[in-house]
């Protein structure tokens, strides 16, 4: 079976060849996307800042628990974006316990050089914990000294070694938004990042987080068990809870080998953001393979009909038939999976250095080598080719032998039963989505959005057939009067090749309808977003600072004669649960005297002004997301996990542009990861000019700008996150795009005998050409028509959902590129391997196979 499957290869090889290149691409874009959630999901993080702790004390995630409708308990765990706590007085039960050697807390204290570099600051004690030990001098007594520990700068602004500095020389640091003096006591060495080294005591007053430390680690005496002594400390640390009353389940103890996962990295966050991107993307790209590979393969089968009708007249069982199609299309995917992975591994390396570049990955983080991707995506291309075959033969095979050869004197009768029930049943299921969409918001309609886009082109794919009949009745007049005897010709070929037409019809559709709605969706939300924060911004200036603001700070710029208002802003996140899942949503905090003056969120419903502690407002798409309504109180976690039960007060419209949450700024106090302001948002006049910039300048790292540059600033960001977006959609159209001109190229080149036929019959040239211009002219119509409508419902409702428009953005040049791209698409992969027939004397294909 399987060397004549080889030869039946060999002998179709433009269909063969088709195949292999849509299963290709799809191996390709599945190995590098599969190559990114390897890598997220085979990290771990390596300990570093407690690499000599046995055991530690931590709370780096929150749980979330909730009963399913069986009764089975379902949990789900996040990350927490501000860093868990534990409590300090833990550490001294832990002491009690036997074999324990040392125990240590850990605080981290953001610090700043003058000049902005970023350090890790610990009180002394913690030391042992990574570990660091004195090169020269002595550990910090007093609250004014401390040590440095390597990579420390040797001058300012100098990020040399700590020994460029000298035992007794005074540093300058910004410590909690405030620039201190200390003088260097000692120098550490360690295999630690660098840090700077209080006073226990004095570490724990500048800790963001009060009676709480960021870990507790533990080194147990030699020769200890330490599996039982690891059941000992959860066992103390569960009775203790967490602060402000977490289950004791957050609390985790871990062991040396898992102590990283309580240090806050950038790896952490770029190996969720790799599982993120590539499950996701991965997923649609499956889902255009089933589309894609179906379409291929029915088609080469289609077109393959007189080479199995022979097969079946000779005496060949239908499970022969099939087997042989089968047989054929594994043998494709293997050889398109041999050619599909190597090439993906290259572009998962291609990609991993583009996200490297961009700041979306760290430079030094450990890639996966793609074994299990490449495997991955090799199994999806095999199921998904053999699968396609097995459907596309069903039929040839299923016929009389007496019958085969007849099958080939005309086209096939019309689709079965099954299609059109299964047609008319996506159709229903696109039209429910759809209602969701328009009816729902937030989430909710987002992904019915989304769903509705596939179930709409299944629909398409599956009622092709009687949509080219319709379409072929109701414009044969129009091509009869636009084409003459050729538009004729077309509308005769239209009506009786209309299930032939089918996976044309499809592929045109596919390529409207994703390039009309997935690619505009990121303009909408940039643009959006941009258009918020500028109307929402009653500011004149805002003072900004990467180390953060204190309230030193804020006091200074209200005092300021001429200052209206100043309004501190602190980004951070809650966490919240929907459906049993955490998620994780964009918060801001704010201080509510004068908020009116500098920020208008576009309030729909209540009043920032009833803003207070045990209060929130919510946008109006997380509002909706999470079914909450004005007055009632909800239950959220905030971003170091401390359980919070908030009465919502205000919703409002402006949420892209300004965060989906707002607390007030009093409520946070003690449960963000620096306890500081990122900007003070200022309404003031002309006059308070000079005053603002003293107040910048008394402040390191801070400058005063206009709010037009927030503004920038933020579509610069958005612009750069966005990049990833693009660059997957792009992925994903060209994909769709290349295999529908493969299709349709195929599609053309199958007709080398209906042309001859046409030819010998006396039908000119020119008339052949003008047939095939009316025909594409046709599918071309309806194909804009049925994917513009689904590419309009689809990202009105999208954008619908998240911003609360009605009408999409379309920007023009991307609707020229669309609408001329398709029709070049349709033309181009139709005309040019027509002229290539016709350039051959029809004689010699009236006898070819088809």
């Amino acid at each position: 079976m399987i060397s004549l499957a080889a030869r039946m290869l060999r002998h179709r090889l433009g269909s063969s060849v088709a195949t292999l290149l849509a299963l290709a691409l799809g191996a390709l874009i599945l190995t590098a996307m599969g190559t990114l959630v390897e890598s997220g999901l085979r990290y771990h993080p390596a300990p570093s800042r407690y690499a000599a702790a046995d055991l530690v004390v931590a709370r780096p995630d929150t749980t979330f628990t909730s009963r399913e409708f069986d009764g089975e308990i379902y949990r789900s765990t996040v990350a927490l974006p501000e860093g868990g706590t534990v409590p300090a007085d833990l550490a001294a039960k832990i002491r009690t316990i036997e074999g324990v050697a040392t125990v240590a807390v850990d605080e981290n204290i953001p610090v700043h050089t003058i000049t902005g570099t970023s350090l890790s600051g610990r009180g002394w004690a913690s030391a042992v914990l990574t570990p660091f030990a004195l090169a020269d001098g002595r550990a910090p007594t007093r609250d004014d000294e401390v040590v440095l520990a390597g990579g420390q700068p040797a001058a300012e602004g100098d990020q040399s070694a700590a020994g460029g500095r000298r035992v007794g020389e005074q540093v300058r640091l910004v410590v909690g938004g405030v620039v201190r003096t200390y003088r260097i006591s000692g120098l550490a060495r360690g295999s630690g990042s660098a840090a700077v080294f209080f006073t226990d005591a004095h570490a724990a007053e500048l800790a963001p987080h009060r009676g709480a430390v960021s870990a507790i680690g533990v080194i147990a005496v030699p020769g200890t068990d330490l599996g039982r002594l690891g059941e000992r400390v959860s066992q103390v640390a569960g009775q203790a809870g967490a602060p402000g009353g977490t289950a004791s389940e957050d609390v985790r103890v871990l062991s040396r080998a898992d102590s990283g996962r309580a240090e806050r990295s950038a790896d952490q966050a770029a190996a969720g953001l790799l599982i993120q991107v590539g499950a996701s993307f991965g997923g649609y790209v499956i889902l255009l393979i089933v589309f894609v590979v179906a379409a291929t393969i029915g088609l080469s089968v289609r077109h393959r009909r007189r080479d199995l009708a022979l097969v079946r007249a000779v005496a060949a069982t239908p499970g022969q038939v099939r087997r042989m199609i089968m047989t054929e299309s594994a043998l494709i995917a293997l050889v398109a999976s041999a050619i599909g992975v190597p090439a993906g591994l290259v572009a998962a390396r291609r990609l991993t250095a583009e996200l490297t570049g961009r700041g979306f990955v760290p430079g030094g983080f450990p890639m996966s080598p793609g074994v299990i991707a490449g495997a991955a995506a090799a199994a999806v291309i095999l199921v998904s080719a053999v699968l396609a075959g097995l459907l596309a033969a069903r039929r040839i095979s299923g016929i009389k032998p007496a019958e085969a050869l007849g099958e080939v004197a005309a086209e096939p009768a019309p689709a079965g039963r099954v299609r059109w029930i299964s047609g008319l049943s996506a159709l229903v299921a696109a039209g429910s989505s759809a209602f969701a969409a328009v009816a729902a918001s937030g989430q909710t309609a987002l992904g019915a959005a989304l769903g509705m886009l596939y179930l709409f082109v299944l629909a398409v794919a599956l009622l092709a057939p009687w949509i080219n009949a319709a379409a072929a009745r109701i414009l044969a007049p129009v091509l009869r009067v636009t084409f003459g005897t050729s538009g004729y010709l077309a509308a005769a070929n239209l009506r009786a090749n209309a299930r032939g037409a089918a996976t044309v019809l499809t592929s045109l559709v596919l390529a409207v309808g994703f390039g009309g709605s997935v690619w505009f969706l990121q303009n909408n939300l940039e643009r959006q977003a941009v258009s918020q924060n500028r109307s929402g911004l009653l500011a004149t200036r805002a003072l900004v600072a990467d180390a953060g603001l204190s309230d030193s700070a804020v006091a200074e710029v209200r005092a300021i004669p001429g200052v209206r208002a100043a309004t501190p802003v602190r980004h951070t996140s809650v966490v919240v649960s929907l459906m049993g899942d955490g998620e994780t949503i964009g918060a801001r905090a704010v201080d509510p005297a004068g908020l009116a003056v500098t920020l208008d969120l576009g309030v729909a419903e209540g009043s920032l002004d009833d803003l207070r502690d045990g209060t929130a407002a919510v946008s109006q798409t997380h509002a909706s997301t999470f079914g909450w309504e004005l007055g009632e109180k909800v239950s959220l976690r905030l971003g170091d996990g401390t359980p919070a039960e908030v009465r919502i007060v205000a919703i409002y419209e402006r949420g892209l542009g300004f965060g989906d949450v707002l607390l007030p700024r009093s409520s946070m106090v003690g449960h963000t990861a620096t306890n500081l302001d990122d900007q003070i948002l200022i309404s003031a006049a002309p006059s308070a000019d000079a005053a603002l910039r003293e107040v910048a300048a008394a402040h390191p790292g801070s400058a005063v700008v206009d709010t037009a540059t927030l503004t920038g600033g933020l579509a610069r960001d958005l612009a750069l996150s966005a990049w990833l977006n693009r660059l997957l959609i792009a992925v994903m159209v060209g994909y769709t795009v290349v295999t529908a001109a493969n299709t349709m190229v195929m599609a053309a080149l199958a007709r080398r005998r209906e042309i001859a036929v046409l030819r010998l019959t006396g039908v000119t040239r020119r008339q052949v050409k003008r047939m095939i211009n009316a025909e594409q002219a046709g599918l071309l119509g309806v194909a804009v028509v049925l994917g513009g409508a689904i590419a309009a419902l689809t990202l009105s409702s999208v954008v619908r959902a998240l911003t609360g428009n009605l009408v999409p953005y379309v920007p023009p040049l991307g609707l020229v590129a669309v609408l001329g791209g398709t029709t070049f698409l349709a033309l181009a992969t139709t005309i040019l391997p027509i002229g290539r027939l016709l350039r051959v004397p029809p004689v010699e294909h009236i006898g070819m196979k088809e």
